[in-house]
């Protein structure tokens, strides 16, 4: 089971993808997490760049979502809505079939972002058919240092849920092919 986790913030110590980082730490022997960091390297989407004109970031972004069983996604809130760079990459997926039927969850590192949540939960459940909505990690680890957010984690009150999380989705994503 091969699992791309997108992390929607483009900060060094970003929180989202530590806590990306930790999930892929304990995810068990059957699931392959791979956290996907290069949604600062695409370009803002155009039409005109579609096709042959297809920048190679593109191209491998594209590869990396058709490549994977499902999609987890991690992003913080931005003004109340998703950050550019993350729905830039959303964008780049809408011409193409990469995405249509790829399982699609959210796992979230804040204790806040409702605003966001419902704007990504939108957007993925028109990109995707199969984005669950129903399945969802809430990890309240906002301006935490990646060790502290990994610690965090594998804590006593968090590791249970996101390993059933993790299989959940895995389940999911089975299910789904």
């Amino acid at each position: 089971m091969k699992i791309l986790a997108i992390s929607g913030s483009l900060r060094r110590q970003s929180t989202n993808t530590a806590l990306l980082r930790a999930l892929q730490a304990i995810a068990p022997t059957d699931i392959e997490l791979e956290v996907y960091t290069g949604i600062g390297d695409l370009p803002v989407f155009s039409p005109d760049l579609e096709g042959a004109d297809e920048p190679g970031s593109v191209t491998d972004f594209k590869a990396a979502i058709a490549q994977s069983d499902g999609v987890l996604v991690c992003s913080p809130e931005y003004v109340r809505g998703i950050p550019g760079g993350l729905k830039n990459a959303i964008d780049w997926l809408v011409s193409g079939d990469q995405i249509v039927g790829r399982p699609i969850a959210l796992v979230h590192a804040s204790h806040r972002g409702e605003d966001m949540l419902q704007a990504l939960r939108a957007v993925l459940s028109t990109v995707s058919a199969a984005f669950n909505a129903g399945l969802f990690l809430r990890v309240p680890v906002l301006g935490l240092e990646p060790q502290q957010v990994a610690d965090v984690l594998r804590s006593q009150a968090h590791r249970a849920e996101a390993d059933a999380f993790l299989a959940g989705f895995a389940g999911y994503c089975r299910s789904s092919l």
